[in-house]
């Protein structure tokens, strides 16, 4: 199998291991993972990170901050930008994903670990 179709089933059973997730649609989990991990990236940028249309990420960063997951707020730097910041309801509920997503993919292997730290260093370069 090649590289390309080896990328399309990781992502495919990726996804299917983070819907098990019932309370957050897939979309949402990623806004909210991505808002976690970069909470001074700009609103534009963690769209681009994610790979969505500005509409799409508007519906759901709205449903998120209605229901009280993240905040919205302009940039400390220029006032312009917007950047995403996860409240304490948005840290437990992405905790809660983490945790449920772990026990799903069972003891914990060094070898399996180190590929996907190399999987993910080499992909982070590419995007």
């Amino acid at each position: 199998m090649n590289r390309a179709k080896k990328l399309f089933e990781i992502e495919a059973l990726a996804e299917n291991l983070m819907k098990k997730h019932k309370k957050l649609s897939l979309l949402k989990l990623k806004i909210l993972f991505f808002a976690s991990i970069y909470e001074n990236l700009s609103v534009s940028m963690i769209i681009e990170k994610i790979g969505i249309k500005k509409s799409n990420f508007a519906l759901m960063s709205g449903e998120l901050v209605n229901e009280g997951l993240i905040e919205i707020a302009p940039a400390e730097i220029d006032r312009r930008c917007r950047v995403l910041h996860l409240t304490e309801k948005g840290r437990a509920e992405l905790s809660s994903c983490e945790k449920e997503v772990e026990a799903c993919l069972g003891a914990s292997n060094p070898e399996v670990d180190r590929a996907l730290d190399v999987l993910l260093e080499f992909l982070n370069k590419r995007v």
